[in-house]
């Protein structure tokens, strides 16, 4: 096809709000113009996720970009996501800048002008490595894009797609309703410049036949004066890993009769959640989110998660009575996992001299394995192998605070730790936790999976996309 010849602009999707679905029809988009030939790379310049991915050469980055990197063929990497919040409570956030944890700040400060300028520039620099390298740049905007309080300090909307030259789409959730106020609005709060960028819109997340929203369509495209690309369906059975700890809303909070109940301990600070995507589908396993202590009672397996503020939830739990469960739970046999802070809190004590989370200096831990903790202000990313039950699995670490027994893997009266984030995406590790139950049939590798789903994305966005259309907005 021609358009496989002629060079691409640079291409951003917007969003009316937060959670519109933009990182997933990014992820869609960087995989059809691979599967068209071109070589397109993933950018965003500002995002705030607890749920992080290392890179190969051990920087941080949103797990967004990662999978979007993956969409594309291509390895993960800092410039990618070149600025990363990783907020610690509701005012504080942890700053990764260009991979590296940089320090803590305030909400207040960070969104206040001074020092934005420094920050602009890193994030414009990293673009310009990217599309020195790859054609087109996917990029990703970040929460609503008529912020007009915030004009001035934003590095990841219209200010980015001005300093890339970007065209501009526009997506909006129907499924949450006001879609026509929320397309006009999100258009006419923009300076004329920006607004001029702006090219097509698309509509996300219908529910229903879509031939009974053809008129409302037109009137879009009336008001707005901007072509709908397309209407693309809600879907349910395509499996992409999320960044946004609002996915967990919807996952499974309920045992069940009949497989391994599987409860993950709903921390207040979660992160890291991909971690159970591949449990989630193994139909020995019935998992489910709570912190509810009588369904934890019925759990044959509990895990205790990543969390970016290890003290705090591990008070937490004291204080709701979820750890005296947990510990019960252990007595009467079952089994216990922590990953990350999850390990952390198995510990025997977790100790914070620096105040590098916050004002908790000190607590005990559950006390289920053998190990102290310190926070520390330097932080561990990195891509890791280990060996379990004599096979060669894979993983990555991302952690603030040491502790004092090294091993990968701590195995102790039927309590497992580990700082290794994946943990649970090799199939040992499952055979072994699931092992009561009959052998599964055969997966594919989970690369192997992944690939699948992100085919079946793209052939779904396709379907309802006018490719083409797009294609000929992004000829430069």
């Amino acid at each position: 096809m021609e358009h496989r010849l002629t060079p691409l602009s640079p291409l951003m999707l917007v969003g009316t709000g937060s959670d519109v679905g933009k990182s997933v029809l990014c992820t869609a988009l960087c995989r059809i113009f691979l599967q068209d030939g071109y070589r397109p790379a993933p950018f965003k310049a500002q995002n705030m996720a607890l749920n992080s991915y290392a890179t190969p050469d051990g920087l941080e980055i949103g797990r967004a970009q990662a999978v979007q990197a993956e969409a594309c063929g291509l390895e993960p990497a800092a410039d990618m996501n070149p600025l990363l919040l990783k907020p610690n409570s509701e005012h504080t956030t942890q700053v990764v800048l260009g991979g590296r944890p940089v320090g803590n700040r305030s909400a207040y400060d960070y969104f206040r002008r001074e020092g934005r300028e420094e920050l602009r520039t890193a994030v414009h620099a990293a673009y310009d490595r990217l599309a020195e390298r790859y054609n087109p740049i996917v990029m990703e905007g970040a929460g609503s894009v008529s912020e007009v309080n915030l004009r001035e300090s934003d590095l990841v909307n219209m200010p980015m797609a001005r300093h890339a030259d970007a065209r501009v789409v526009l997506v909006a959730d129907i499924d949450r309703g006001g879609v026509f106020a929320s397309c006009y609005g999100s258009i006419m709060l923009q300076t004329p410049e920006d607004r001029s960028r702006i090219r097509g819109i698309i509509i996300n997340k219908f529910r229903g036949d879509i031939r009974l929203f053809e008129e409302g369509r037109r009137m879009i495209e009336d008001l707005c004066q901007v072509p709908v690309l397309g209407v693309v369906p809600m879907f349910r059975d395509i499996v992409i890993d999320e960044e946004d700890s609002v996915a967990l809303e919807r996952k499974n909070r309920q045992p069940a009769q009949g497989r391994t109940n599987v409860a993950v301990v709903l921390l207040r600070h979660i992160s890291n959640f991909t971690d159970f995507g591949v449990l989630e589908r193994d139909e020995r396993a019935n998992l489910f989110y709570t912190n509810n202590v009588s369904d934890l009672e019925q759990a044959d397996i509990i895990i205790l998660p990543g969390t970016k503020a290890t003290l705090d939830d591990l008070l937490h739990l004291r204080q709701s009575g979820v750890a005296q469960a947990i510990l019960r739970a252990h007595k009467a046999g079952k089994t216990v996992v922590g990953i990350c802070g999850g390990l952390q809190m198995l510990g025997q004590t977790v100790s914070d001299p620096d105040g590098i989370e916050g004002c908790i200096g000190q607590l005990p831990g559950l006390g289920l394995l053998p190990i102290h903790t310190t926070m520390t202000a330097r932080k561990t990313t990195r891509q890791v192998e280990f060996r379990f039950a004599g096979q060669t699995c894979q993983g990555y670490e991302i952690h603030q605070g040491r502790s004092d027994n090294e091993e990968q893997i701590i195995m102790q009266d039927h309590c497992i730790g580990t700082y290794i984030h994946g943990f649970l995406d090799n199939a040992p590790v499952l055979d072994f936790l699931l092992r009561e139950k009959p052998s599964r049939p055969a997966f594919p590798t989970l690369r192997d999976f992944r690939e699948e789903q992100y085919d079946r994305l793209a052939s779904h966005v396709r379907r309802h996309v006018d490719i083409s259309k797009l294609y000929d907005i992004l000829k430069l």
